[in-house]
């Protein structure tokens, strides 16, 4: 299971009375090492001239790993994390991530981040299976 939804969210979700901020918080309470390192590059984003801030260090077990994977594979996990931080995240191997300022989003270092090629030069023997 990705999240640990409590009885009363799950209700409100069945009923369609679910938002942004509930989610958000179940997501920060489920999945506190990939909300640590989501909010670490967001909060640097903003502080830098940098088109983006990121954090390349291996997770230090894999249940912390599975937290990234599992924020980050996620549609509405992800997009909810962009909206409350007013970021565009981006994810190379398994647990490089950086988050973009929006008015980087397309830009050269973006795209240049985001590129098969980028994914290639970021692989190593260490990474194959993380």
């Amino acid at each position: 299971m990705s999240l640990d939804v409590s009885a009363a969210l799950l209700e409100r979700a069945e009923a369609g009375q679910v938002d942004d901020a509930e989610f958000v918080d179940c997501v920060r309470q489920s999945l506190p090492y990939a909300w640590a390192v989501v909010s670490d590059v967001a909060d640097r984003s903003r502080g830098t001239i940098a088109d983006f801030a990121d954090h390349a260090v291996p997770p230090p077990s894999e249940a912390e790993r599975g937290q990234l994977l599992r924020a980050l594979a996620s549609d509405a996990i992800r997009g909810s994390l962009e909206r409350h931080f007013g970021v565009k995240l981006a994810f190379q191997n398994c647990h490089r991530v950086a988050a973009f300022r929006l008015s980087a989003v397309g830009g050269e270092t973006y795209q240049r981040f985001i590129s098969p090629l980028a994914q290639v030069r970021n692989q190593s023997p260490e990474l194959r299976d993380c």
